[in-house]
């Protein structure tokens, strides 16, 4: 019994020497086991969260836009003064003419060839040139523009373009995941990816009509006109403008939301202009300064500040000085939302408007007209 006692002893000793020799010397020979299993459960856990499919379906459709337009460069230090020079800049030897490139991006919104962009990326531009996501290159034509938004129309002439799908009126949400696809800085199609940070940004000075959705997604120079879209790669807007110091991004980028984008798109293709409704007024804000010296309970409403002569509010008979404070039965808040609330009115309809004058409330009906183009 001792025999087999001292055996077996000396039997595991050799084991476990033999088990501390491997372990030293090929420690991987006892980890089969482990990393099976370790490879199991990597195979059962939650995939790691990918945008690569939205990318995929939207980026076909945002496109590069470069132009290009002669610009005249004063010779002689004097012509730096703006009268002398739009006097003598267009004479031989008083200034040298250079091409002026500029790049931007924008989105194929229909198979026919139409392309969103914005205006600043386009303004006065003599030849615009398209590259598309698959290397085609194409000439652009000029449908229209509306500078209030800061919205522009292309065409080309290509087959098998693919349109980018619009999102859902109101889909946006603060806290939403987000996605901006442009051309930074000339370097190619690049992907940023941000939040909604706030909606229905405005008085920020950028345009006449601000409704912006703001967002930290990185908006870098030749991003204009490129497709912010969601994770499913709908165009929730079409990246226009940043905040920066410094021309970079700081977090801090502004989108037209789709909703406006497609009206302006829609008006354009159909008729060459967008429709807005106007009355000739310059409203301004109701500060507690005014409020107190109008004897004023609440800062609501808008005070006209200008009449265009000849214009609906004119021949209607509103006053400067007049306080706005209803139209059509909506409650005027203030400027943005004023302008944003006519724009609205058809051409041609009345608009009933609910004022105070010398303290006391009247009502005046005008016919809303025709915005004017901005010259």
């Amino acid at each position: 019994m001792r025999r087999f006692w001292l055996l077996f002893a000396q039997t595991v000793t050799v084991c476990l020497g033999i088990l501390f020799i491997i372990n030293t010397l090929r420690p991987d020979w006892l980890r089969v086991g482990g990393t099976a299993q370790r490879q199991g459960s990597v195979s059962n856990a939650v995939p790691i969260a990918s945008y690569a499919d939205a990318v995929q379906r939207a980026s076909p459709s945002v496109v590069n836009i470069y132009t290009s337009k002669r610009v005249l460069e004063p010779v002689l230090p004097l012509l730096d003064d703006p009268e002398l020079a739009r006097l003598f800049g267009d004479l031989p030897g008083f200034s040298r003419s250079r091409r002026a490139t500029t790049l931007g991006s924008g989105v194929i919104v229909s198979r026919d060839g139409y392309i969103l962009t914005n205006y600043h990326v386009i303004e006065s531009a003599d030849a615009i040139e398209v590259a598309l996501a698959d290397g085609r290159v194409s000439n652009a034509r000029f449908v229209g523009a509306d500078p209030e938004t800061d919205l522009a129309v292309l065409k080309i002439e290509e087959e098998a373009l693919p349109p980018i799908v619009w999102a859902d009126t109101g889909a946006a949400r603060v806290g939403d995941v987000v996605l901006a696809i442009g051309n930074p800085f000339g370097v190619g199609q690049t992907i940023t990816i941000g939040i909604v940070s706030a909606l229905g940004r405005n008085r920020l000075g950028i345009n006449m009509y601000e409704n912006f959705i703001q967002t930290d997604a990185a908006i870098n120079p030749g991003n204009s006109g490129g497709a912010l879209i969601d994770t499913q790669g709908r165009l929730i807007g079409i990246n226009t403008a940043i905040y920066s110091e410094t021309g970079g991004s700081l977090g801090i980028g502004f989108a037209i939301p789709a909703s406006v984008v497609q009206k302006v798109f829609e008006d354009i293709e159909k008729q060459g202009f967008v429709t807005r409704g106007w009355i000739g007024v310059e409203p301004q804000d109701i500060t507690p300064d005014l409020a107190q010296a109008f004897s004023l309970a609440a800062q609501e409403g808008v005070i006209v500040a200008r009449i265009v002569p000849q214009s609906p509010a004119a021949e209607a008979g509103l006053r400067v000085g007049d306080i706005i404070r209803e139209i059509n039965g909506e409650t005027v808040t203030n400027t943005a939302g004023f302008l944003s609330q006519i724009a609205r009115v058809e051409p041609g309809a009345q608009a009933m408007l609910r004022i105070l004058r010398g303290g006391k409330a009247r009502r005046i009906e005008m016919q809303v007209a025709q915005r004017p183009a901005r010259r």
